[in-house]
């Protein structure tokens, strides 16, 4: 998870081992995101008294996520013995700081959780680090060896490796990605608060126990996007517990338009010459705003009737040289919305047909990001992808 934070180690005592073990972030970082597919149930919580703080006991009944077990994803098993500790009195919500990939199978997310623990395994660690792992397709595993078997108890769970000075009270969700200027998926929020309300039943903690990691330690996790979004996760934990749904996160309307000028080069330099071609300027697509480039948003400028100054901004872009597109369009203008798409880790072919993974991309895209998935390409989507 966090190879970029150091700060986040645990003496051994507190680990419960003998090696000094540090939260699952600390990683090498993940190279694609890999989706989990979920299995297993577990019995039930047990009635318990309430610990100061916790939850009322009239919870609604909230159906247990399905989650893949240690034993289904084929975990090693534990270097050394881990202990049952408990009741929990808060969850702890992390990111991964890995790659915001697209995989999606079954195979993927086993494959990355064998990654994950052999990774933790290598720092000295007894185990995974963290109780729970979100996948971006809202797939549910379980990290640490008897997580699940805690679970089942309804008050025991297993001391964990993954904020400091808070392993022998909190249990820690992972939820794969990173989220400094990304969202987390709709179906991963979906499974983040379904995870959160059963975890609240089960162990009679109230919604108000979700924290981020950034609350406990010095850390940019769970970053700045699903941060800013606890206050929205604990609103419908609570919702649901209290019997109703989750509301559905608020699509994100925003668009942040990059400013081009003479000078700037890369993807969206690229993009932006594309989409004037499509316009029909001429001009030698090489990802560089020189001045031919320059002399072509003026001659652009100056045909939708906007201040000619040859720098490509908010109002250039919306005049619109990033025109809206659809599933059935070709032209240089699906060539930029392609090249784009690449540039973000998204790989259709830039052929200037935008067909059926073309859309794939887009959906994925706008997923990702937190934008109506409506594999429609119009300024909201255009703006981010060149943000």
């Amino acid at each position: 998870m966090h190879a970029d934070d150091p700060t986040r180690q645990i003496d051994a005592a507190e680990a419960g081992t003998g090696v000094p073990e540090v939260d699952a972030h600390e990683q090498r970082p993940i190279s694609r995101r890999l989706l989990f597919g979920g299995l297993l149930g577990v019995a039930g919580a047990l009635a318990l008294p309430l610990a100061p703080g916790s939850a009322p006991a009239a919870h609604a009944a909230v159906a247990r996520p399905s989650i893949i077990s240690c034993a289904g994803w084929g975990a090693a098993p534990a270097r050394s013995a881990i202990s049952l500790v408990g009741p929990p009195q808060k969850i702890i919500v992390h990111h991964t700081a890995s790659s915001n990939s697209t995989s999606t199978s079954q195979s993927a997310a086993i494959s990355i959780a064998r990654q994950i623990q052999q990774w933790h395994f290598a720092r000295g660690w007894s185990d995974t680090g963290q109780h729970f792992t979100i996948a971006r397709g809202g797939y549910i595993l379980e990290g640490r060896h008897r997580t699940l078997e805690g679970l089942a108890t309804g008050r025991l769970f297993p001391h964990g490796a993954h904020v400091s000075g808070q392993n022998s009270t909190s249990l820690g969700i992972e939820t794969e990605g990173t989220f400094t200027s990304v969202q987390p998926t709709s179906a991963q929020w979906a499974s983040l608060v379904s995870l959160c309300a059963y975890l609240c039943q089960t162990y009679r903690l109230p919604a108000t126990a979700i924290y981020g990691h950034r609350n406990y330690n010095a850390t940019a996790c769970p970053g700045d996007l699903l941060h800013a979004r606890l206050g929205e996760l604990r609103s419908a934990v609570a919702a649901r517990l209290s019997g109703g749904t989750a509301p559905a996160p608020t699509p994100i309307t925003t668009r942040p338009w990059p400013t081009l000028q003479v000078g700037s080069a890369g993807f969206r330099v690229t993009a932006a010459q594309r989409l004037l071609v499509h316009s029909g300027r001429s001009l030698t697509i090489d990802g560089s705003f020189g001045s031919q480039t320059q002399s072509a948003v003026i001659s652009f400028q100056r045909a939708k009737g906007i201040v000619a100054d040859g720098i490509v901004g908010k109002q250039t872009w919306e005049s619109p040289l990033a025109v809206t597109l659809r599933q059935g369009a070709s032209s240089n203008a699906v060539r930029a919305l392609q090249g784009a798409l690449n540039a973000r880790g998204w790989n259709p072919v830039v052929d200037g047909s935008f067909g059926s993974i073309t859309l794939q991309a887009v959906r994925s895209f706008q997923s990702s990001r937190g934008l109506y998935v409506d594999g429609s390409v119009g300024p909201v989507t255009w703006a981010h992808l060149l943000s």
